[in-house]
Order: structure tokens, then C-alpha cells, then sequence
């Protein structure tokens, strides 16, 4: 009788690992198919991805040694984007039908390209207008974030919320203590930290969706 027990035991033990075994394997094949379509279109060009974030990552670092260079390069490109905003609004406007619609079309592309043309010709007036608009982010989502905390200052974490409030305030301070020379490099300043920001992320997805193609 023993036997027979022991016997029906091991068995019923062989039988429990191969189930799990089984069911660790199925659970494994589900989080690798999870993992690549929340991966996307990214599992497939994983060295794009890569080769795109190593580019981002070395201008975002050009860009903080050279800050004020990149701040003026920055509100060039940005007077592209006017120029080119301002042709294509000009262009739609004579696609449409109806002379108020046509009217007011053809006045937003005058001002795209005339804000395009003043940017180019007054770079430095340009660069001080984008850097009192982001004191004045700085200030105003740094308020509502303040707000906000206190709203919510009976959940445990609303002093994190309260902090970065603060931060962003104090940022909006600096800003406007070193103004207007703070026009030349904080703009640059920024937009070199972002383009790190998003080199880093596609690294991380780059190598991330390289290793589902293991």
C-alpha cells in the first residue's frame, strides 16, 4: 500500500512540474507577444531606432556646450517652420471657397511669414519674446501645480506634487533674475536637454526591441 502511494505520488509530482513547466512557458510565449505589440512598429527597425538616438543624444550634448549657437540656430529653424506654415496657409487659401474664409486664411499666412521674416532679421528680440513665454510657463504651470497639491494634500504624495511646483516656480524666478541675458542660452539650454531626453528614450526602445527579436 505504501508503494502504491509513494508510487501514485511521484507520478502526480512529474505530472505537477510538467504542468508547470508548461503553463511558465505558455506565460513567458504570452509576455513576449504582449511585449512586441506594445513595441509596435518599434520591434522591427530596432537599429533605426538606435541609430536615431545616438544622433539626438550627441546634438543634444553639442548643443549644451554650445548653447547660445544652438539658441540662434533654434529661432532660424523656427522661422522655417513660420515661412513654410505661411506658404502652405496661403496655398489652402485659395483652395477654398468663399471670400471671408479666403480672407482670413490669407491674413494668418501673411503673419506666419511675417513673423518668419522678423525672426530672421531680429534674432535677438526673437529669442528674448521665447524666453519671457517660457518664464511665463514656468510660472503659470508651476501655480496650477501648486494648486493642485493642495488640493490633494490628504493623499501621502502630495508633497512630490508641491516640490515640483515649487521647482518650476523657482525656475520661472531664474529666468526672469538673469533676463535678458538668459535669451541667449536657455533657449539652446532646453531644447538641447530635450533632444537628450527623447536620444535616451529611443536607445532604450531601440535595445529593448532589439532584444525581442533574440
Amino acid at each position: 500500500m505504501y508503494e502504491i502511494i509513494g508510487y501514485d505520488l511521484v507520478n502526480g509530482n512529474r505530472t505537477y512540474k510538467r504542468m508547470f513547466h508548461k503553463c511558465f512557458k505558455e506565460t513567458v510565449e504570452q509576455i513576449n507577444e504582449i511585449r512586441s505589440a506594445v513595441m509596435g512598429a518599434a520591434a522591427k527597425v530596432p537599429g533605426t531606432l538606435i541609430g536615431i538616438g545616438i544622433l539626438l543624444t550627441i546634438l543634444g550634448m553639442i548643443g549644451i556646450a554650445g548653447q547660445t549657437l544652438f539658441s540662434l540656430v533654434s529661432v532660424n529653424v523656427l522661422g522655417i517652420f513660420l515661412f513654410a506654415g505661411g506658404v502652405l496657409q496661403g496655398i489652402h487659401a485659395f483652395q477654398s471657397a468663399g471670400w471671408k474664409s479666403v480672407s482670413v486664411q490669407l491674413l494668418f499666412a501673411v503673419l506666419y511669414i511675417a513673423g518668419a521674416v522678423y525672426v530672421w532679421a531680429f534674432p535677438i528680440p526673437a529669442l528674448e519674446a521665447i524666453t519671457l513665454w517660457l518664464a511665463a510657463i514656468f510660472f503659470v504651470t508651476g501655480f496650477l501645480r501648486l494648486v493642485s497639491a493642495f488640493q490633494h494634500r490628504h493623499f501621502a504624495q502630495w508633497f512630490w506634487l508641491a516640490l515640483s511646483a515649487v521647482i518650476s516656480i523657482l525656475m520661472g524666478v531664474l529666468i526672469m533674475n538673469s533676463f535678458p541675458s538668459s535669451s541667449l542660452w536657455l533657449p539652446g539650454l532646453l531644447i538641447a536637454i530635450e533632444l537628450l531626453l527623447q536620444g535616451w528614450s529611443l536607445l532604450f526602445l531601440g535595445f529593448a526591441a532589439k532584444s525581442l527579436t533574440k
